[in-house]
């Protein structure tokens, strides 16, 4: 009983596993046949400083405009414009 049971685990899992790899495949084939497409996002951007007594401090730098893909995963070091649009507050630590 246990024994087929980790059979279709393991049948699982390496199914996952080659959905993740063809989907990311397919995104970087779109990505690349669409001409590497890029946006821009408007973010809010927050620093960290750390302190004295293990607390920190934090400050809001403004407004500004982050470069993005238009693709469903990372690219060229950029985050996907989805995410950003999701989560648009970028922190930095000093």
């Amino acid at each position: 009983m246990f024994h087929l049971m980790g059979r279709w685990l393991i049948r699982l899992f390496l199914l996952l596993a080659a959905a993740t790899v063809a989907t990311f495949a397919v995104d970087t084939a779109v990505y690349w046949l669409r001409g590497q497409p890029s946006s821009a996002v408007t973010v809010r951007r927050y620093m960290s400083v750390p302190l004295k007594g293990q607390k920190e401090d934090y400050y809001y730098l403004g407004q500004g405009q982050a470069s993005c893909a238009e693709a469903l995963f990372p690219h060229k070091a950029q985050d996907p414009c989805w995410h950003l649009r999701r989560y648009p507050d970028i922190w930095e630590d000093l």
